[in-house]
């Protein structure tokens, strides 16, 4: 018998290992609303929410890490591994070769949205509209 790795109906813990447990074994429609990020205060004043998932092309300002201050464009969104790439944030490796340092989206900041998708764009102006 294959044991159950995840369930909706988690009651949450204090315990870090049972959160860390939770986050790992999510599947990837649960991981993609965790792989959230705040909002800045001029975007928070005008659409009314605090966080939304990170999407490829959105503009992000890193605030924590060894690239706070950084800003740039969102280049990939790994669900599987939690981490977003941003065009500014890059190490050097021992072969000179430039390669793009994975990030927490907790430790970003969305700074301007992408539009090109209408369905996004339609559900931030619902929320504009609510409040």
């Amino acid at each position: 018998m294959v044991a159950k790795l995840f369930s909706k109906f988690w009651n949450s813990s204090t315990q870090a290992r049972k959160q860390r447990k939770y986050v790992f074994n999510a599947p990837l429609n649960i991981k993609h609303k965790l792989c959230s990020s705040s909002v800045s205060k001029e975007l928070r004043a005008e659409y009314n929410f605090r966080s939304i998932p990170v999407r490829k092309d959105d503009f992000v300002k890193i605030i924590a890490g060894q690239f706070k201050g950084k800003s740039g464009k969102v280049t990939k969104v790994s669900l599987s591994r939690m981490r977003i790439y941003v065009e500014g944030a890059s190490v050097k490796r021992a072969d000179a070769t430039e390669s793009m340092y994975p990030i927490h989206p907790s430790n970003v900041q969305i700074t301007k949205f992408d539009t090109s998708d209408k369905t996004r764009v339609a559900k931030i102006e619902r929320n504009k509209k609510s409040k």
